[in-house]
């Protein structure tokens, strides 16, 4: 499989250079650069369309694609009260722009809007599988470095006076302070939403051997992460995927009233289980469960009493002893929100999220690419709790271009009369 134009090159390359741009600390920079550039060759082959461009080369922006532009564009808006309420000047406003919303936020818009190109899917879950099997190699590279006594925090990239957090342009071979790898991800639970986001990309490689490695390689870094959400993802989001994209067949239907049936006589049993598991989740990692909690406090309360309309624009970069000095407005995507961007950009966000659930929920009953899509969704919903997502929108961005496959691609009717073995040999065929 080899890319046919500029966006496939551009995509393909990039995914498979991913552990050089690591090691020369260009991953923070370069993936903005990709967005916009791309983004821009969009809009750019949009206008110049006209009557006589084939139908096969022509692009257009589809309204859930439209609805993410919105919803960011919204929150930029947010930045601009936010220092206005805060009285920081125009010069920390467009600061701000640059090097927080242009290489966080705006990633959110631009490459959906970059999945509107003609890039094939498959093309995209090949490059993640060589990603992942390329990660097999540096995890066990890793670990014999450690074994070795060899030095694992090699150095900070020059790049970092370009500006972003140093924790973006580190380079390591393995942490000294830690028994979890970060491998490409700046900290160890992003490479578990890494790991989880790639293991359904490559899950769905159309070659039984890619597919294979790179399923592999993708839990192999969910495992070395120590991730506990992803170790949830890998077992959970699998079997939700399976259900929700199969309302639509009457024996997956009546398979749910069944089992709702079933989880009715064992109500209380069930609650009890959930309720034990969930003090197991946290009690593998007490004290981290415990700081999260102090901090979605202290973020909610200084939402609440600080800023609760534009947000407060930036993170409190140093937070008190007692959730060990963490950035206020971290550690929670949706708490974040709030501390940051306020109420309007919170609803923004999470009604572009809705929109799109619901719409590749329905593409889902008919399309291979929206299955795929909708578990990419609820690994980032489940993420969620646990990350910003928006600052590691640079390594996940490839999920976001499915998602804008989908987004843009034509629906195929919806045939409940064929067998669930029939549906699946049409989709790959």
């Amino acid at each position: 499989m080899k890319p046919q134009n500029l966006e496939e090159k551009v995509v393909w390359y990039y995914i498979i250079g991913t552990y050089v741009l690591y090691f020369i600390g260009a991953q923070h920079i370069l993936a903005s650069m990709v967005a916009w550039g791309l983004g821009f060759y969009a809009i750019y082959k949009i206008w110049n369309q006209t009557e006589e461009t084939p139908e096969s080369e022509r692009i257009q922006i589809p309204l859930g694609v439209w609805v993410w532009i919105i919803a960011i564009l919204v929150i930029e808006i947010t930045i601009i009260g936010s220092h206005l309420d805060f009285h920081m000047g125009l010069g920390r406003i467009i600061k701000t722009t640059i090097n927080l919303y242009g290489r966080t936020w705006v990633l959110f818009a631009l490459f959906p809007l970059i999945g509107c190109l003609k890039i094939r899917p498959q093309l995209v879950y090949r490059a993640i599988s060589i990603l992942c099997v390329q990660s097999i190699f540096f995890i066990l590279v890793a670990f014999v470095a450690e074994a070795a006594g060899i030095p694992g925090d090699l150095y900070t990239s020059p790049l970092a006076r370009v500006g972003g957090a140093d924790i973006f342009y580190k380079v390591f071979l393995y942490p000294w302070s830690t028994d979890r790898l970060y491998l490409f991800a700046p900290w160890a639970p992003a490479l578990g939403l890494i790991g989880s986001l790639y293991f359904f990309l490559a899950w769905a490689d159309p070659s039984k051997k890619w597919r294979f490695l790179g399923a592999v390689g993708a839990a192999a870094m969910a495992w070395v992460s120590a991730s506990r959400l992803s170790n949830i993802c890998l077992v959970v989001v699998p079997i939700a995927s399976w259900f929700l994209s199969r309302v639509s067949q009457p024996l997956v239907l009546g398979g749910a009233g069944a089992a709702s049936f079933v989880a009715g006589l064992f109500g209380p049993r069930l609650i009890i289980f959930l309720e034990d598991f969930r003090r197991d989740f946290d009690g593998q990692r007490a004290a981290s469960s415990q700081v999260r909690a102090d901090l979605a406090n202290i973020t909610l309360y200084r939402w609440r009493t600080e800023a609760p309309i534009w947000g407060r624009g930036i993170i409190d970069p140093r937070g008190p002893r007692v959730v060990e000095q963490m950035p206020i407005g971290s550690h929670h995507h949706w708490f974040g929100l709030l501390f940051l961007h306020g109420i309007v950009g919170f609803i923004a966000f999470a009604c572009a999220m809705m929109w799109t659930f619901i719409e590749v929920f329905i593409r889902a009953q008919s399309s291979h690419t929206a299955r795929v899509s909708l578990s990419l969704l609820l690994v980032y919903f489940a993420y969620s709790f646990g990350e910003n997502l928006e600052a590691l929108a640079y390594i996940t961005w490839p999920a976001l271009v499915i998602i804008g496959i989908t987004l843009n691609e034509e629906l195929p009717p919806l045939e409940t009369d064929k067998t669930p073995k029939e549906l699946t040999r049409v989709e790959l065929s």
